[in-house]
């Protein structure tokens, strides 16, 4: 697919696929969304574990990554990263997005987290590991009770609707430990629905400023004693 690489509302790189008429990441500001669903929403409401394990559906340009390693070095906290893509970028188009700069991290560590190998765990730091998967999701295995956080940063439901199938939940249920979350931008009543039917406690958030009104954090309700 052809990508063109646009500026988003703060300044931050995103990707505009034009076959699919989608771009990766919010047009009114990509860090500005991935701090506010998958960092403020969903990892930092797991700072109180030894380690938080989070899967991410969709690495594209890695600014969950990105956005993920920062806040663990600011917080202190221990990441276990595993993420899936089955359309990675190429090493020589990382020259045009320039997330480096605007998180304040050394440029080496984008161009590592996309260097390392696939199918392997690598240390990015001493904090964070990382391991990616050149997959298509419905083909990865998962183990359940895994993870502690879902980032499902896919395309939205009208370009990917298999993305958005009650298997896929169904697995990502399964992989969650109890009481893990799963946080996305995407709030349509149908999706909130097709989580609920899984076994998710769903909630609406208010969204990123200057962005969506809303998003979504479905919970796996941990096992109860009876």
């Amino acid at each position: 697919m052809k990508r063109q690489f646009i500026k988003t509302a703060d300044g931050s790189t995103s990707i505009y696929l034009e076959e699919m008429e989608e771009h990766y990441h919010s047009i009114h500001g990509a860090i500005a969304e991935s701090n506010h669903i998958f960092i403020e929403n969903g990892l930092l409401s797991k700072a109180g574990n030894n380690e938080i394990s989070v899967f991410e559906v969709g690495m594209g340009t890695g600014l969950n990554v990105m956005t993920t390693l920062k806040a663990a070095e600011e917080n202190n906290l221990n990441v276990n990263y595993k993420t899936v893509e089955a359309f990675p970028i190429k090493l020589s188009e990382l020259g045009n997005i320039n997330f480096s700069d605007l998180l304040s991290m050394e440029n080496s560590i984008f161009l590592k987290l996309h260097s390392v190998p696939w199918e392997e765990e690598n240390n990015l730091t001493e904090r964070f590991k990382l391991t990616k998967f050149e997959s298509k999701l419905d083909g990865l295995r998962l183990d359940e009770d895994q993870f502690d956080v879902v980032y499902f940063d896919a395309f939205a439901p009208e370009k990917q609707e298999e993305m958005w199938s009650e298997s896929i939940f169904t697995k990502l249920f399964k992989a969650l430990k109890p009481e893990g979350i799963l946080v996305t931008y995407c709030v349509k009543g149908s999706i909130r629905r097709r989580l609920q039917s899984v076994g998710f406690t769903v909630e609406k958030l208010k969204g990123p400023e200057g962005g969506k009104r809303e998003m979504c954090r479905a919970r796996k309700e941990g096992k109860r004693n009876h």
